[in-house]
């Protein structure tokens, strides 16, 4: 039983299968994620971490199970980071981060909430800026606030910190749970990284190479706000030695059931 069940709970997977063909992404995944939650998922590449958030914003559909939201998000606003910003080059900043409103054909006060979105993620000043006078950490800021302008119920982030340089990581891991707590929207965070996943989330959703099934729901015991304090107490080196084990091990049995080589 997910550690969420026994919380409100924002969305259900329940015996969710993906096929592409005669390829098995996706098997028997059970899994909820309760409102406010920042859940992360790590796993092998090709586990299906990415499937499972293309699912979630109906980017792709299941070959068999369901996926239920609750009653209470008729809506699901949901809001999507790739691990490549995806700005238009051509465009500046306050144009991107609008993007989601002129598709949705909603101008009614745009110009304020662009202002709000880019002032939230850092970037004031940087309005008329084109993502090529850029940095990446920037770039990934603009991405972010593009996400965040439709106001979500539900944020998903694909690696998005991952070609990032060490400090501009822990600086966007820091923005982003600030930014998190403040909104108390829902988080699922895909990374191959121990020591982010731990910082930054409530539970840590460890998967099987392909098939990608789950096989451990950690529950990060640590209070919110977390900053470098936080990485240098014994209980996070302890959650990180305990996801990286649980890592090894299922690496190790996929290996002796043949399932990788």
């Amino acid at each position: 039983m997910s550690a969420a069940d026994s919380r409100d709970s924002l969305i259900d997977f329940r015996g969710v299968e993906r096929r592409f063909d005669d390829l098995v992404a996706l098997s028997g995944i059970d899994l909820s994620i309760g409102k406010s939650e920042f859940v992360s998922l790590v796993g092998p590449s090709g586990c299906g971490k990415s499937t499972i958030l293309r699912l979630i914003a109906e980017l792709d559909h299941p070959s068999a199970g369901e996926i239920r939201w609750s009653a209470r998000a008729p809506d699901h606003r949901v809001g999507f980071v790739f691990q490549e910003p995806t700005l238009l080059p051509w465009a500046s900043v306050a144009a991107n981060v609008r993007l989601p409103l002129d598709l949705q054909g909603d101008g009614a006060g745009a110009a304020a909430k662009v202002r709000d979105a880019i002032g939230r993620v850092g970037l004031g000043g940087f309005e008329r800026a084109v993502p090529g006078e850029l940095s990446g950490g920037m770039k990934m800021r603009a991405s972010l606030a593009r996400a965040l302008i439709t106001s979500p119920s539900l944020l998903l982030l694909d690696e998005p910190f991952a070609a990032l340089d060490e400090i501009t990581r822990f600086k966007l891991n820091d923005d982003l749970l600030a930014l998190w707590q403040q909104g108390r929207w829902t988080v699922v965070f895909v990374t191959h990284s121990v020591y982010e996943a731990v910082y930054l989330s409530n539970r840590v959703i460890v998967m099987t190479p392909r098939p990608g099934r789950i096989a451990a729901d950690i529950v990060i015991d640590a209070p919110y706000p977390r900053d470098e304090s936080f990485r240098a107490d014994p209980a996070y080196h302890d959650y990180c030695r305990q996801l990286s084990a649980k890592l090894r091990d299922v690496m190790a049995d996929a290996q002796a059931s043949g399932t990788v080589r």
